[in-house]
């Protein structure tokens, strides 16, 4: 696998120390609160969460939704679909989206348009990687780890083709991996 990747841009010692401080910004943010729902977006964005959830010193469940805009390409297909619900009513409760990246923002549009109908609190995102070149729907998230190039990105829970998430690292795939044909 660490054949298929043209460069590393974030290794995971990097990650790692971005990640506790994003941990140490939103458990300062959100002291005192107790109705707090940590939504991962599944799969990409379970290491990160995982990893996230562990280091906040909050009162804080955890939930998981699937939505996709990809199905498997290199490409958002424009088209979000919620592949897998959350399980727990967030009507009340201060909501924070885990995302492994923001790339067009029509995943992350669709989950705060989805959310606030559903109640929420208040509605903040948190996302490892940020893909600000990417971008055809003006959103942004509240907490970002890194800005990443418009390139194609695998590793710490992004994929091509559902491999790749294993990765500790941010890198990106080799174009040639992506183009040859199966």
């Amino acid at each position: 696998m660490n054949n298929d990747i043209e460069r590393v841009i974030y290794n995971q010692e990097q990650i790692d120390h971005r990640v506790g401080e994003l941990a140490a910004q939103i458990s300062h943010d959100y002291a005192g609160k107790r109705d707090i729902v940590v939504v991962a977006v599944l799969t990409g964005a379970i290491m990160f969460t995982i990893d996230l959830y562990k280091k906040l010193d909050l009162y804080a469940h955890i939930d998981f939704v699937d939505v996709s805009s990809y199905q498997g390409g290199t490409a958002s297909t424009g088209s979000v679909k919620l592949l897998h619900d959350l399980k727990n009513d967030i009507k009340g409760k201060d909501v924070i989206i885990c995302e492994d990246i923001v790339d067009t923002g029509r995943t992350l549009k669709f989950l705060i348009d989805l959310l606030q109908d559903r109640g929420a609190n208040s509605i903040r995102v948190c996302s490892i990687f940020d893909k600000p070149e990417g971008r055809v729907i003006d959103v942004n998230a509240d907490y970002v780890g890194f800005d990443v190039p418009n390139e194609f990105l695998v590793g710490y829970g992004l994929d091509y083709k559902g491999l790749y998430r294993n990765l500790p690292y941010i890198g990106v795939l080799k174009p040639e991996v992506y183009q040859r044909k199966s």
